[in-house]
């Protein structure tokens, strides 16, 4: 790592936030005044403002601000280290993932095994009847509400449509500086594409600020990016070593030393359109201050590879064209994406960044910027990615998402009533049939799966004689009623991305679901032994070109 020379002596742990965010950084004391390092041209305002900070006159010397970022890195390694690791359990420890159960959740678990455990014993069968009685009731209910909401959703277009001249209109000197993360792990394969797409991105290059976030370790990652020859606005931020090991804490690194008013995350393999940026600034322009996050869409390159990324497509096509323009309409909270989110760079900072403890902390930031009345934007701007197209790479990937489900919807369990106060009662409860029903209908298929095939088997008088009729009707409607609406929002998903063809694999969608119960029993195990766990989806597998690259264009 190369830094610029300066005197340990003069900086503050203090002001380290402020020195990346505002581009400047004490390098040494000089006939009476301390000169300043500063990566923009100084304003009046930022020489007396300095001027009062440092308590001595100031002059200034022209530094990359990628010196500046590697200089707090290199003088503040623990401390970075812990903000990004610790910042919001510290801050308010209800809200964080690092402690998986509170008290009372251990308590009331405990209570409810030996409950169960006890009525298993003493009353086996109406038990058994019981719990899936219950779990079909929450199946139905989850379900009903995706479908309902969706529904809704498909009435309405909430995307923000930004006009071809609106964009010609704005002048580079209007554009406010815009800072692009990039955490990156072991993607030594395909960081010299990450560097051609974001290079495509039709911004200024004095106003954009791309941080590729290494691990500390990651010395392949490091030099595959070095080989690329980045432009001078892409700077290399070492996240130094800790625990967990994970996307938002790497991210938590990025945010503490972004200058941008705006912010984005996109992934490694990500292609954003080359005017996203400048439609999302539009956008945020033309709506409240209440709106913090504007979501671009997201779609696959390589829809047509297999099977699975059929259904990939699929899924997403829905959730991004319906549900979440259904939830939005709604006025109920919107779990983020992962990748293509727009921020609002200080009101992401008020919230406290991400949750590096949450293995899905794009949608634990949307719960809690719900819960203080913020908004989520949609913008008319597709960010293309790789779809996973390996079986074991894609239970591992969804295994991640179930459990960061789990996890939020227990982090956010602690305190119902505060949170029933915050958002609301409906918003309450769309809460927990999304965050909290969806891992539990998933846990439900294969055992309803492993009953419906069963019951082939045994005379149908053995069965009405030993079910309930009640139960008997929940199972039979949560296997038509509720594998109909899924196939059916599943065959929504292509119409508004004109993709017909896609259609028919949605009829797939029950042995699909088998997959995602497979993945969240894996996730159920993993919440127990090592929540924290980071499952990596590796990336630069598919055999279907990357947009922009020579084979696509050839083709």
């Amino acid at each position: 790592m190369t830094v610029p020379a300066y005197d340990a002596a003069l900086l503050d742990v203090g002001l380290r936030r402020r020195y990346g965010a505002e581009g400047w950084l004490p390098l040494r004391r000089e006939a009476g005044g301390t000169v300043v390092g500063v990566s923009a041209p100084p304003t009046r305002a930022l020489r007396n403002d300095l001027q009062g900070t440092l308590g001595t006159p100031v002059s200034f010397e022209q530094v990359p601000q990628r010196r500046i970022v590697e200089a707090i890195v290199h003088a503040f390694p623990e401390a970075v280290a812990e903000d990004a690791a610790d910042g919001l359990y510290h801050a308010d420890p209800a809200l964080s993932a690092r402690v998986v159960l509170s008290r009372s959740q251990k308590v009331g678990l405990v209570v409810i095994l030996v409950l169960v455990a006890a009525a298993a014993v003493l009353w086996p069968f109406p038990a058994l009847m019981t719990v899936v009685a219950v779990a079909s009731i929450v199946f139905l209910a989850s379900t009903l509400f995706k479908f309902a909401v969706s529904l809704r959703g498909a009435r309405f277009d909430l995307v923000s449509r930004v006009r071809p001249d609106e964009i010609a209109a704005l002048s580079d000197e209007e554009l406010p500086i815009y800072t692009v993360l990039v955490p990156v792990f072991r993607e030594a394969r395909i960081v010299g594409r990450l560097v051609e797409n974001l290079g495509r991105l039709d911004y200024p290059a004095d106003k954009l600020e791309v941080l590729i976030l290494v691990e500390e370790e990651d010395d392949e990652t490091r030099d595959a990016i070095a080989e690329s020859d980045p432009p001078q606005n892409f700077v290399v931020v070492t996240v130094p070593k800790g625990h967990p090991q994970t996307k938002p804490r790497a991210c938590n690194v990025g945010l503490s030393v972004a200058r941008g008013e705006f912010l984005v995350i996109y992934d490694a393999e990500d292609a954003p359109e080359p005017d996203q940026l400048k439609k999302t600034v539009i956008a945020f322009r033309g709506s409240g201050p209440e709106t913090v996050v504007q979501q671009a869409a997201l779609n696959y390159f390589n829809v047509r590879e297999n099977v699975l990324t059929r259904m990939f497509s699929l899924e997403y096509s829905y959730w991004f064209d319906y549900m979440l323009p259904g939830l939005d309409a709604a006025r109920l909270p919107i779990p983020l994406g992962g990748t293509s989110n727009h921020f609002r760079t200080a009101a992401l900072r008020e919230l406290g960044g991400w949750d590096p403890y949450n293995v899905t902390e794009d949608a634990d930031l949307g719960i809690r910027a719900s819960a203080l009345g913020y908004r989520v934007g949609v913008v008319d701007s597709t960010t293309m990615e790789e779809s996973t197209s390996r079986m074991g790479i894609f239970v591992g990937q969804r295994s991640r998402w179930i459990k960061g489900y789990m996890q939020t919807a227990l982090v956010h369990a602690r305190r119902p009533f505060h949170l029933t106060r915050q958002v609301g009662f409906r918003s309450f409860w769309a809460f927990a049939l999304l965050i909290g029903g969806t891992p539990l209908t998933f846990l439900g298929v294969l055992p309803f799966t492993a009953l419906l095939i069963g019951s082939f088997f045994v005379p149908w008088a053995a069965i009405a004689v030993s079910f309930p009729p009640v139960v008997l009707w929940l199972c039979l409607a949560n296997f038509l009623i509720g594998n109909a609406l899924m196939v059916y929002l599943n065959m929504m998903g292509p119409y508004k991305r004109g993709l017909f063809w896609l259609v028919p694999w949605a009829l797939l969608n029950p042995i699909y679901w088998l997959l995602h119960s497979l993945a969240s029993y894996k996730a159920l195990w993993q919440l127990i032994v090592k929540p924290h766990y980071w499952e990596k989806t590796e990336h630069g597998l598919s055999t279907h070109p990357a947009p922009g690259t020579t084979q696509e264009n050839a083709g």
